[in-house]
C-alpha cells in the first residue's frame, strides 16, 4: 500500500528518533565528560535524547558543536556549552555524535549537505569515538549511489573557478558552486566564511571493487579521490569521512565506530565495522 507524502515524511522522523536514542543509550557513558555535537536533522534527536536523561547525568558534561546550528541546540536543551578551540591540548572528546548524506559497505560517508563539513570533521576527528546516527534512506553500497548531489568541497572563494576546473578534469560530472538561494543571492557561505562545491562523481569504488586507485570509466576509490581532492590549492576541506576509525587509531579518525540506522518497519539497524 502506498503512503502519502505526509506519512512517509512521518516515517523519517521517526526512524531518525528511534536511531538517535540508542546511539545514546549504547554510547554515552556515564563517566563521559566531553561530547561532540554534530549538525543536521537527526542531531536534533540525538540533543534530545540527551537531555532526556536529566541534569543528574549530563551535569558533569561538556558539549562541543559543529557550528551554529548544534550550538543552538545545546543551549536551547540546557546543557553545558564548550568549543573545540578550548579543548586542551592532549586531550579528545570522548565520542561525538553526528549524521551523514549517505554511508557505504565500508563505512565511509559523504557529508557537508548542511555545508558544516570542516568543522564536522574536527569534531569527529577529535573524538576517541565517533558515532554516526541516520535513517535508513542514506544507507547505500557505495557512495554516490543515492546522494546525487555531489561530495561537497569547502574552498577559499577566490579560488572557486580553479577548483571547478580541475573538478572537471578529475571526471567530476557538472560540479557547481552551492547557491545560497532562496534566503541569500550569490554562493552560501559557511561558518568559516568559505563556499561549497558540490562535485558529483561516478558511485566511488572500494578496495575489493578494484585493484587499481581508479575503475572503469573513470571511477574513483574513495581514498584514492579523497586524497586527489584535497590536495587540490584553495580547497580546505572535504565530505569525504573516510581511512580509519577510532578502534583502528588512537586519534585523527573520520570514520565512525558505529553507525545507527532508524529503519522504515521501525527497527534500528547498527552498522559496525565488522559487519
Amino acid at each position: 500500500m502506498s503512503t502519502t507524502a505526509e506519512e512517509q515524511a512521518k516515517l523519517v522522523e521517526t526512524s531518525k528518533r528511534l536511531a538517535a536514542y540508542q546511539a545514546v543509550k549504547d554510547h554515552l557513558l556515564p563517566e563521559y565528560t566531553r561530547i561532540g555535537i554534530g549538525s543536521g536533522s537527526t542531531v536534533v534527536y540525538v540533543v534530545e535524547a540527551i537531555a532526556a536523561l536529566g541534569p543528574a547525568a549530563t551535569s558533569k558534561m561538556a558539549f562541543y558543536p559543529t557550528g551554529s546550528q548544534s550550538e543552538e541546540l545545546i543551549e536551547a536543551a540546557g546543557l553545558t556549552l564548550q568549543y573545540i578551540s578550548k579543548l586542551p591540548a592532549g586531550q579528545q572528546l570522548d565520542v561525538a555524535f553526528d549524521g551523514a548524506d549517505e554511508v557505504d559497505d565500508d563505512m565511509n560517508l559523504i557529508k557537508g549537505g548542511g555545508a558544516c563539513l570542516w568543522q564536522e570533521k574536527i569534531v569527529a576527528a577529535s573524538a576517541k569515538q565517533f558515532v554516526c546516527v541516520a535513517d535508513f534512506r542514506k544507507l547505500s553500497p557505495r557512495l554516490g549511489t543515492a546522494w546525487k548531489k555531489g561530495i561537497p568541497i569547502e574552498v577559499l572563494p577566490m579560488a572557486a573557478p580553479r577548483v571547478l576546473d580541475e573538478l572537471q578534469r578529475m571526471g567530476s560530472q557538472n560540479p557547481r558552486i552551492r547557491p545560497g538561494l532562496p534566503g541569500k543571492a550569490g554562493a552560501i557561505v559557511t561558518d568559516n566564511g568559505l563556499w561549497i562545491i558540490d562535485a558529483p562523481f561516478a558511485p566511488l569504488l572500494l578496495p575489493k571493487d578494484t585493484e587499481t586507485d581508479r575503475g572503469t570509466d573513470g571511477a574513483w576509490t574513495v581514498d584514492a579521490l579523497a586524497d586527489g581532492l584535497i590536495k587540490i590549492p584553495g580547497v580546505a576541506e572535504i565530505g569525504l569521512f573516510y581511512g580509519k576509525n577510532g578502534l583502528q587509531v588512537a586519534s585523527g579518525a573520520q570514520k565512525p565506530v558505529a553507525a545507527y540506522f532508524g529503519m522504515a518497519d521501525g527497527s534500528v539497524e547498527v552498522k559496525t565495522p565488522s559487519s
